[in-house]
């Protein structure tokens, strides 16, 4: 008799196109038929990243799951844990997931839940400056009976070991990967209108980015470091979120409109950011962002603040344009090295393309993900 493949459940925060839900998608495609899944989001219209499953995989999106934000209340969460009944294994991401992980801790055992991996990927603006201490007892309640807590960061490995009181050998850091050779093909043979309603023409420099538009991401502070650049420089900022006016406010402000671009979404980034000259970051909080691993695998100069792992995860030759947090001043003086110097950009992205290639190809961490998901269910053979 032919075993029942597992069926996998995931609790997003949100479902949108970002590095967290990028990195699900790649593993359910990795994992294959020979896996189901069913995927719901705390934001219900929040799902871009449904466009990147590959087609033919067993996929469903539960219609009329318990939201998964809301007062938290008894008949709420015992509601939660029913509804998490008849999976194999549960996996829940980010705070917007934390009410199920919490559900799943206070009724689990007497609704039979199957086990839950918790994955943590960073914070909102409201504890980018700071956690808070009440959603760090939370945190402590909700991931009680939690199988395993994943990060992809040492500093979220040190959060989750300090304030969250994790025991050791429930947290798991596994580096973010992705297909490097591709991005590396994509860079070789960038396409210029590889983007909707932008085309890169001749002669013009490209520093760019892919983040959602969020606050957090404080893409207004990158504008005002790249007003400074020459006029053969365009910014290029690739997503889409609630802060598209004051990214826009910003480049009117600082008199560099014309040359700042906000394409959208942008459904395979390995096409896009072969476009890129430089990339950037200017984030008020980050982990290990996904966007910047796959800058180094296009062999491109990544200038960032020295948020979470990023000054860790660029090359050594890298390590002059990671700039104190908060400095914007350093922000774009490193943009303005780096802008005025091709043989500078050459040297640091071919360094920085060998050490993605090293250090953050997807198929050791999809390894790494296949290993502890099996240990969970008991499958030695997953997938």
């Amino acid at each position: 008799m032919t075993a029942r493949i597992p069926h996998i459940l995931h609790l997003h925060s949100t479902f949108a196109a970002g590095g967290k839900e990028r990195r699900a998608v790649a593993l359910i495609n990795r994992f294959g038929k020979g896996v189901a899944h069913s995927i719901v989001s705390a934001e219900p219209g929040a799902m871009g990243a449904r466009d990147l499953i590959a087609p033919g995989l067993t996929v469903n999106f539960p219609f009329g799951f318990p939201a998964l934000a809301g007062r938290v209340g008894v008949q709420r969460l015992q509601v939660l844990a029913r509804a998490m009944r008849g999976f194999d294994l549960i996996l829940t991401y980010n705070w917007g997931a934390m009410d199920a992980a919490l559900a799943h801790a206070l009724f689990g055992p007497m609704q039979g839940l199957a086990p839950l991996i918790h994955h943590e990927d960073g914070f909102n603006a409201d504890e980018a400056h700071g956690l808070k201490w009440q959603r760090n007892w939370y945190r402590r309640l909700a991931l009680a009976r939690a199988h395993a807590l994943v990060v992809p960061s040492r500093q979220l490995e040190a959060i989750a070991l300090g304030p969250w009181a994790q025991a050791p050998a429930k947290v798991h850091r596994i580096a973010n990967g992705i297909d490097t050779a591709r991005y590396a093909a994509g860079r070789a043979k960038p396409r210029p209108d590889a983007l909707p309603r932008v085309i890169k023409r001749r002669g013009e420099k490209w520093l760019g980015t892919l983040a959602g538009l969020r606050a957090v991401k404080n893409l207004p502070r990158l504008v005002r470091a790249f007003a400074a650049m020459g006029p053969e420089w365009h910014l290029v900022i690739l997503g889409e979120g609630p802060e598209r006016m004051a990214i826009e406010q910003a480049a009117l402000d600082c008199g560099c409109a014309t040359r700042v671009h906000l394409p959208g979404h942008v459904a395979d980034p390995a096409a896009a950011i072969g476009l890129f000259d430089v990339f950037a970051l200017s984030s008020d909080s980050e982990q290990a962002p996904l966007s910047v691993i796959e800058a180094m695998a296009a062999g491109l100069a990544v200038v960032s603040p020295a948020v979470g792992d990023v000054a860790a995860m660029v090359s050594p030759e890298n390590a002059a344009l990671i700039t104190p947090v908060g400095d914007d001043a350093a922000l774009a003086a490193a943009l303005a090295t780096v802008g005025g110097n091709a043989d500078l950009r050459e040297r640091i992205g071919s360094a920085n393309r060998a050490r993605a290639a090293a250090e953050f190809d997807e198929a050791a961490m999809a390894g790494r993900y296949a290993s502890l998901y099996g240990a969970a269910m008991g499958r030695a053979d997953f997938p």
